[in-house]
């Protein structure tokens, strides 16, 4: 079946642009495989397009280390796909469900809310405003008597997080929805800092060196701290003492090692000073105004790693009311009409999102690629950058290459798709995914395993 690579590039060359990396490059990359993940957007070209914007990033660099022709990239289409979803392979175990027993759409007296409850704190803040319910059933009822707007305000206002289902005529016209289809997709500033860094990139593992500070949570950040990883980056991720993510992290810490601070303790404010002091690229999903409370903002942190490379993402853009809103994948796809959309179209009962959490997948695989270009730009220049994205800015990006999506389906998974090369775990042996970016001369490879949270020191290799 040919491939329609159509769809696939113009979503690349429009991130690229965003990316302002050299259009020229768009002629190194190709797509394989065809068919689509099922849905009314198109899924498996976000995918593609935004794994092969990565891959382009990684063959500049690779370019302006050997000064040779910028290396193929080819996208494996069904791979790529996969990889939106789960790329690890447990053999005996099974990491726990990613999903609260409460998370979930709930009909209020006039038309659909999500309540997200993942994180413990969230969970009891919409249980604030609904009571204590051990199963869905005593939820629904409690939702039922609400209007869906204003128990999402509700739960807002308390620290929770909710998100009514709105249409894209609805979201289109909100202040909210006005305000990221102003934003670029990538907002990039070159910063006037110079780096004291030496480094340079190896054409094999081109990160190979660097180091990545990982502040993020969730699927975004670290998928794109796992991209990172996968061509060399020594990549430490930092975490709150409580936090956790069980059904989570085995997929998305591989690569990385994992250590927490308290940045409210003197002690392990110091410590984190000392490692954001000899850091190449931060990557951070704190909400906008979070660092700077913790005495962390953009002056600081330039003060403390000149020519530092600051990637961040937030949920609801970066202006407008919510811009300092809570939020993930799966209320941004409410809010934006993204799950109204899908059960018009297929006549649901209910809210119908995209098939996989592809806001987040797609938006990690673009901080990355901003990552790995910032670095190029310091390369020529000595200065740093930052970089601001944003879940409804990706949403944007897919609704505005909403084509008549590829109908046939993508080939089902067969053992040729997964990767001989073992991961021990902690949790159990497992492997994962074979990787859908081909780059001549350069292969992803993981040096650490997935591994738990907090299970290693807070400092450099």
């Amino acid at each position: 079946m040919p491939v329609n690579e159509q769809p696939g590039r113009a979503m690349l060359a429009s991130a690229w642009s965003a990316l302002a990396g050299d259009l020229a490059m768009l002629d190194a990359a190709a797509f394989v495989e065809a068919g689509a993940l099922p849905a009314i957007f198109p899924v498996t070209d976000l995918a593609s397009a935004t794994m092969a914007a990565a891959g382009l990033a990684i063959s500049e660099l690779r370019n302006h280390a050997t000064s040779t022709s910028p290396a193929r990239v080819a996208v494996d289409r069904r791979l790529a796909s996969m990889w939106f979803a789960w790329s690890q392979r447990p053999i005996g175990w099974m990491p726990p469900a990613p999903w609260d027993p409460i998370a979930g759409d709930y009909l209020a007296s006039d038309g659909w809310i999500r309540l997200h409850t993942n994180a413990l704190h969230h969970r009891k803040a919409a249980e604030r405003i609904l009571g204590e319910h051990q199963d869905k059933a005593g939820m629904a009822k409690a939702v039922s008597a609400w209007k869906k707007a204003d128990l999402e305000q509700a739960i807002v206002d308390v620290g929770g997080c909710a998100a009514e289902m709105r249409s894209l005529n609805s979201w289109a016209g909100h202040p909210q929805g006005l305000a990221v289809a102003s934003e670029p997709l990538v907002h990039r500033q070159q910063m006037h800092d110079e780096t004291r860094s030496r480094w340079r990139p190896d054409a094999n593992r081109p990160l190979d060196g660097l180091r990545v500070l990982d502040l993020t949570r969730v699927l975004a950040g670290p998928a794109a701290t796992r991209f990172l990883a996968a061509y060399g980056a020594d990549v430490l991720r930092i975490d709150p003492p409580t936090w956790d993510e069980p059904g989570l992290v085995t997929d998305l810490t591989l690569g990385k090692r994992c250590a927490r601070l308290d940045l409210h303790k003197k002690n392990d404010r110091a410590l984190f000073e000392k490692l954001l002091s000899t850091t190449d690229i931060l990557v951070h999903g704190y909400r906008p105004d979070a660092l700077e409370r913790l005495g962390f903002g953009v002056e600081a942190r330039r003060r403390l790693a000149p020519g530092l490379v600051d990637v961040c993402l937030d949920a609801y853009g970066w202006t407008g009311p919510w811009a300092d809103r809570r939020g993930f994948d799966s209320l941004v796809q409410m809010s934006t009409g993204i799950a109204d959309a899908g059960m018009q179209a297929t006549g649901a009962d209910k809210p119908k999102p995209l098939p996989v959490q592809a806001l987040d997948h797609g938006t990690g695989y673009l901080m990355a690629a901003a990552a790995v270009r910032g670095i190029t730009e310091r390369l020529k220049t000595g200065r740093g950058m930052q970089a601001r994205l944003s879940l409804a800015r990706t949403a944007r990006f897919l609704l505005d290459h909403a084509t008549p999506n590829d109908t046939s389906t993508l080939a089902a998974e067969t053992p040729a798709d997964i990767d001989p090369w073992p991961e021990h775990t902690v949790w159990g042996e497992a492997r994962r995914l074979r990787w859908p970016v081909a780059m001549d001369g350069c292969e992803a490879k993981w040096n650490h395993a997935a591994s738990p949270l907090g299970s290693s020191p807070a400092e450099w290799i």
